[in-house]
Parts: structure tokens; sequence; C-alpha cells
């Protein structure tokens, strides 16, 4: 059963998720007092510094894409390797055969640029197995053993170029999902540290009960703001 992705709690960037958690560390620990009443000491605010510092270590997107990408340009340069060591031997091929007889069809290279990795892979190594095959009938035209051998071992470093490709493509999404995962967590960890700090300071103080009001993007918290605000001067008004 294919597992579900991982969705992310939280609709502001990375940065900022780890930002916010920091931010209210330091408000608790100016509270320790009052967080050790809920069950919240400082074991706990340690252990989420610990989650803090385990999440700001991930690679980002960023890294894992540039990795992707260097390797990525390293199979297409392995790729076009191949199809140049596969038009050497065609080159000459042609010289005994024409492009539109069954022998030279049996190469299997027609519109080789439009071939996939996989397609391009096997027809490097079907036009070394063919051309083996009828070594007897071109060696005249330069076909030899150590053309073929030019053929496969552009063949293997293609696949190894392809593997290591496929393997980081594997990684970034094994990132992101570690990420996201982790994310979550910090993300949990601060709604239970912010929902601790706005009941302390509810009926008490204002503006320490914002300092626990998490909001999920700027919009939402200067519509909070201009709200307060326009709450304070019908407040002066009635005064």
């Amino acid at each position: 059963m294919k597992k579900q992705s991982t969705q992310r709690q939280h609709n502001f960037p990375d940065a900022d998720l780890y930002l916010q958690c920091l931010e209210r560390i330091k408000y608790a620990q100016r509270d320790a007092a009052h967080f050790a009443q809920y069950g919240y000491g400082a074991d706990r605010i340690k252990a989420f510094q610990g989650l803090c510092r385990k999440f700001h270590a991930l690679p980002d997107d960023d890294e894992m894409v540039g990795d992707q990408m260097i390797v990525t340009d390293k199979k297409y340069d392995a790729a076009e390797k191949l199809k140049t060591a596969i038009r050497s031997v065609m080159t000459r091929v042609a010289m005994r055969y024409s492009n539109r007889s069954g022998r030279y069809r049996k190469f299997g290279t027609a519109k080789m640029n439009d071939m996939t990795d996989a397609q391009l892979l096997f027809c490097g190594r079907r036009v070394a197995r063919v051309a083996r095959q009828q070594l007897d009938f071109l060696a005249d035209t330069g076909i030899n053993e150590q053309l073929i051998h030019r053929v496969t071992e552009a063949c293997r470093e293609f696949e190894n170029a392809l593997n290591i490709q496929q393997d980081k493509v594997a990684d970034r999404d094994i990132a992101v999902e570690t990420r996201i995962e982790q994310g979550n967590k910090l993300y949990q960890e601060l709604i239970v540290l912010c929902e601790i700090g706005k009941d302390i300071w509810v009926e008490k103080d204002p503006v320490k009960y914002e300092n626990y009001t998490v909001y999920e993007s700027n919009n939402d918290q200067k519509l909070a703001r201009k709200a307060r605000l326009e709450e304070e001067s019908v407040v002066e008004d009635k005064a």
C-alpha cells in the first residue's frame, strides 16, 4: 500500500516557523514560573530548543535541488558521450550498408536524439552487441573491439550517471518529507506553548498575551494589529 504524503500543518515558510519558535521559547523562559504551573517546565523548553536545532540542521530544498541539478548535468554529459560513440560506429556502418537496409536498421539508432534515457541506454547496448555480431563484415570500415568497447564503456558511465541522478531525486523526496515531518512536530509544540502562554496572560496582560499569538501570515498579523488599534481607539473615545 502506497504511503500517503505528509502535509504541512502551517502556512508560513520554514524559516519563519524556526524564528517564531525561537521567539516563543524566549517568552516561555521569561515566564518559566507560570509555565511550570502547567507542567511545562525547563526540561520541556530545553527539548523544544533541541527540536529547533534539529530542524535548523536539515538541508533545505534549494540545497537538494542544487545537488540534483549537478548530477543531472553530469548525466546529460554522459548521454552526449554515448551518442558520440554510437554515431562513430554508425558512420562506419553506413559505409557498408544503406541506412534503409535491414542490416543498418538492426542497430536501432533511428531518432536517437528523441530517445528517453532508458531507450538510449538500451540502444547503446544493442549497437555494441550487433556490431560485435557483424565484426567480420565491418572490420574493413574501421569497426573493431576498441571502438565497440568505447560504446560499452560509454553505456556503463551513462548508466552510472543515470542511477546517481535517480538516487538524488529520491534523496530530495525523502528530505522534503523529513523536513515536513520535523516541521510539523515543531509547529505542534509551538502551538502547545502558545496556548499555555495565552491562557496565562489572557486576563492579566494583553501585550504578553499578544506575544503568544501565532499568525499564519504577515497579512493576518497586520489585520490583527489593525483590529486591536481600532478597539483601543473605541475604548479611548468612550472614556
